[in-house]
């Protein structure tokens, strides 16, 4: 399961994840981000609470890096240190700007 929160301010769109974000929730979240990018320049993802992610979630976020990319800035923050590990081994810490 996976409880999406967002917060739309200006031109800056927040999104709190909790829970798991895998093959079975990830197309919310690409649908949430695909319904909020217009106009935003910066997007932030707070992955404070959330507990796992599968490469149908580091999908979500590639595609969502490289529509930011043309349009502004994506960070990620909060991340834990399970979180972490698979950012490490996949390589997509060398992609994302995680704070």
């Amino acid at each position: 399961m996976l409880n999406i929160l967002k917060t739309i301010e200006n031109t800056r769109a927040s999104f709190a994840l909790q829970g798991r974000l895998d093959t079975v929730t990830a197309p919310d979240l690409e649908k949430a981000l695909k319904d909020s990018l217009d106009g935003i320049t910066e997007l932030v993802l707070d992955f404070e609470q959330l507990e796992y992610i599968s490469s149908a979630g580091l999908r979500v976020l590639l595609s969502a890096q490289k529509i930011m990319n043309r349009q502004g800035s994506m960070k990620v923050t909060h991340v834990n240190e399970t979180v972490m590990e698979i950012f490490e081994v996949t390589g997509f810490m060398d992609i994302l700007t995680i704070e």
